[in-house]
């Protein structure tokens, strides 16, 4: 099966997954900055299927399908090996799918603005807000530019837009829209429940003004995840780790702080 994924460094695996019509830039950008002065860590970067480098494939038509296709790639490049698992809005909810399927092996987890409820019309979610704007930026930009950030953007400056564009935007162009709207109509949401127990090191972080999927729906997942830290920014939406980067680094460090001191120790990592 052809899904692209980049390796980046080596030890303990830790395996991204990024948003609907995106790519794995937009957790390379947010996450090796982190790594910067860590060693131990397999960094994998995975193109969901049919985005990014990823080929559609005909007999992926659901999100079940999905899950099912990162499980036997992760079963190819890491089998059998204990790993951690991040996620990103969509790449979120099959993050928790592969919770549920590799309980043997999972040993934390990091959900970026999580989705957690397919259907959007059942997510309670905030009213739109801006909180900050750039007019001049804006002003600048073509209609379709300014459309696509100010849609999501609840913090519109020149360096939230340059990384918008390059991590969201332009990877967005190379989706292939049939297949992902098909997987859309056949099943956007597992057939089963993905509610599972993990009782490693986990971080849910998401924004106050997420008008995507919300904040408020996420606050349900803690039972599952005993040593969660949950964490609602403020001045951030769904692009949390865009508009309010300081702050995510922070949370992130202190949640890979506490893998590395359980995990490291424990398997001879350094």
């Amino acid at each position: 099966m052809s899904i692209y994924h980049k390796v980046i460094g080596e030890g303990y695996p830790i395996v991204m997954l990024h948003g609907w019509t995106l790519d794995h830039q937009v957790m390379l950008h947010a996450m090796e900055p982190l790594f910067e002065k860590r060693s131990g860590w397999k960094r994998i970067y995975i193109d969901l299927p049919g985005m990014g480098h990823s080929k559609p494939q005909p007999s992926i038509q659901n999100s079940d399908d999905i899950l099912e296709a990162i499980l036997r790639l992760l079963d190819e490049i890491i089998p059998g090996q204990q790993f951690i698992v991040c996620g990103n809005s969509y790449g979120g909810y099959i993050a928790r799918g592969i919770v549920r399927s590799r309980q043997e092996t999972v040993r934390g987890l990091l959900l970026m603005a999580p989705l957690t409820i397919p259907e959007f019309d059942e997510r309670v979610v905030p009213q739109k807000t801006v909180l900050k704007r750039d007019s001049d930026l804006i002003s600048q930009l073509s209609s379709e530019e300014a459309d696509e950030f100010c849609s999501m953007g609840i913090v519109q400056g020149k360096t939230e837009w340059e990384r918008f564009r390059d991590e969201i935007l332009l990877p967005s162009k190379q989706t292939n829209y049939e297949f992902i709207n098909n997987i859309r109509q056949n099943g956007y949401g597992f057939t089963f429940d993905i509610s599972s127990k993990l009782e490693y090191p986990t971080l849910i972080i998401t924004g106050r003004q997420d008008n995507v999927v919300g904040y408020h729906d996420a606050w349900r997942l803690l039972e599952d995840y005993p040593r969660a830290t949950f964490a609602v920014l403020d001045m951030a939406g769904h692009n949390l780790q865009i508009e309010q980067t300081d702050v995510f680094n922070s949370l992130v460090h202190n949640w890979l702080n506490r893998l590395e001191s359980e995990i490291f120790r424990r398997y001879n990592f350094s």
